[in-house]
């Protein structure tokens, strides 16, 4: 997307017309605190998409803005570091003046760099000045072992030196990531996983803001604010930081994973892909996203997976789309226009949900054993919030008489409605599991959901073939 440049005949475009205006250029951190202030003060909302964080994280990240200090989030994979470190950005002006032609971003009155200063010095107040937008202000790197000081810092360029200049002429040198981020937001995720000489550097630029490279000294009163992510098992003494950057943090921010299975499923719904289209009506009963969150919950407590590396929120959405696409491609299959969700797609999930945790040491082809068993406990959990005892027994009572009924994920909505006929009791536990609605296809799906949490609950017994479900009393 092309963003749109201010209309230059509207703004100064020369260092002596932003003057002539009474312009003040703010430091990076009185900036986001005055609109901090703005913003808290209109009750605008600071981080949307966030979702989960309004009691916990939002409000130690406003402190950490008010206090103008260094931030860096701990938390597992999944859980918006990311996001919310971008999202920062809203709290810088839309559009701020940088000095034209210079390689780092430059304040116009006081440029920290001797390119900029030479400038300022020779041009004077014809010194031509661009309008940056507050998304040009962002910087980010994920951190790797191979990262290097030219990467971050800056580097020698051998360009320069050919053309004439001394080593020692600071203008011979080629600026990294971190000074092309001047008067915006640099963020570095995974911090630990810098090599501790890395470390040492953004030391320097964070505490003596001051550039080493290749021997040279160079001052960079940087105006650049520092964030960073890390796994909280490698942000300690014994794991990979160094005390001294751990220490120049002022805010140590925990994220966590949501506390409560309504914050999952409202993630869960907000970041999963939609497509557009006119030939499907897509109806997700509230149980089935309820089913998704609670896999969800019940891996991040299963000793079968890998704590440590955590399970992400992403496996909610991913797991959420896979049974939504299964769905799918029942109505194409079938030629139907209803695409409703069932039990029986679940088993669908499992090959996202593979690629999303980490499983402890199993045997040889345990891992789908593992994860069906969550999805199973995602169901009952579900199903005993959702269906009393009591008006249950009817059903029990029906199949115990000698019935049977047979689901699949390849079955027609019609073979629904029959059970619905058959099954002495089943439609007052649809009706209420579906809140009257009268739609096949959701009837469907709510049967599904009944006679599975039956039988999981030790009620009705269950005959299983490849796509297929048989259950008797």
């Amino acid at each position: 997307m092309v963003r749109e440049r201010p209309i230059t005949s509207e703004r100064p475009m020369t260092v002596g017309q932003l003057r002539s205006t009474g312009y003040v250029v703010k430091t990076v951190r009185q900036e986001m605190r005055d609109n901090l202030i703005s913003k808290l003060r209109s009750g605008e909302g600071l981080f949307p998409g966030i979702v989960g964080y309004e009691e916990t994280v939002v409000p130690q990240l406003q402190n950490a803005i008010l206090s103008g200090q260094d931030i860096i989030l701990l938390g597992e994979r999944g859980q918006a570091k990311s996001r919310i470190i971008r999202s920062l950005t809203s709290l810088l002006d839309e559009w701020t003046p940088i000095l034209a032609d210079c390689e780092i971003p430059e304040n116009p009155y006081e440029p920290i760099s001797s390119q900029g200063r030479e400038l300022l010095e020779r041009l004077g107040d014809d010194t031509p000045v661009e309008w940056m937008h507050r998304g040009e202000r962002y910087g980010e790197k994920l951190a790797t072992p191979d990262i290097t000081i030219a990467d971050l810092i800056g580097e020698v360029d051998p360009i320069k030196v050919a053309e004439g200049r001394y080593l020692s002429d600071e203008l011979t040198i080629h600026f990294g990531l971190i000074p092309h981020t001047n008067r915006g937001i640099f963020a570095i995720n995974e911090l630990p996983d810098l090599a501790e000489r890395i470390q040492v550097g953004l030391l320097n630029v964070m505490e003596e803001r001051d550039v080493q490279i290749r021997g040279h000294k160079v001052r960079l009163a940087l105006d650049v604010l520092i964030v960073a992510t890390a796994n909280p098992e490698d942000y300690t003494n014994r794991g990979r930081i160094i005390t001294p950057l751990k220490d120049r943090y002022g805010s140590q921010i925990r994220t966590h994973y949501p506390r409560t299975i309504e914050h999952e499923m409202a993630i869960m719904e907000q970041e999963g892909t939609v497509f557009e289209s006119d030939d499907f009506d897509i109806v997700v009963p509230d149980y089935m996203k309820e089913i998704v969150a609670e896999i969800t919950r019940l891996a991040r407590r299963s000793p079968d997976v890998n704590q440590r590396s955590g399970v992400s929120v992403r496996a909610s959405v991913a797991n959420y789309e896979a049974m939504l696409a299964n769905a799918l491609r029942r109505a194409i299959r079938l030629g139907e226009s209803e695409v409703v969700p069932r039990v029986s797609d679940l088993p669908f999930v499992i090959p996202a949900l593979q690629g999303k945790v980490e499983l402890e040491t199993v045997e040889e082809g345990k891992d789908e054993q593992i994860i069906e068993r969550l999805i199973q406990g995602g169901v009952v959990a579900v199903f005993n919030r959702t269906c009393s005892d009591a008006a249950l027994e009817g059903i029990v009572e029906a199949f115990k008489s000698g019935l049977s009924a047979e689901t699949g994920e390849a079955l027609e909505t019609g073979q629904y409605q029959r059970l619905l006929k058959q099954v002495d009791g089943l439609r007052p536990v649809v009706d209420s599991v579906t809140h009257d609605d009268a739609r096949p296809a959701v009837q469907a799906a709510a049967i599904e959901f009944i006679l599975e949490g039956l039988h999981l609950n030790k009620r009705l017994n269950k005959d299983t073939l490849p796509g297929q479900a048989r259950y008797r009393g």
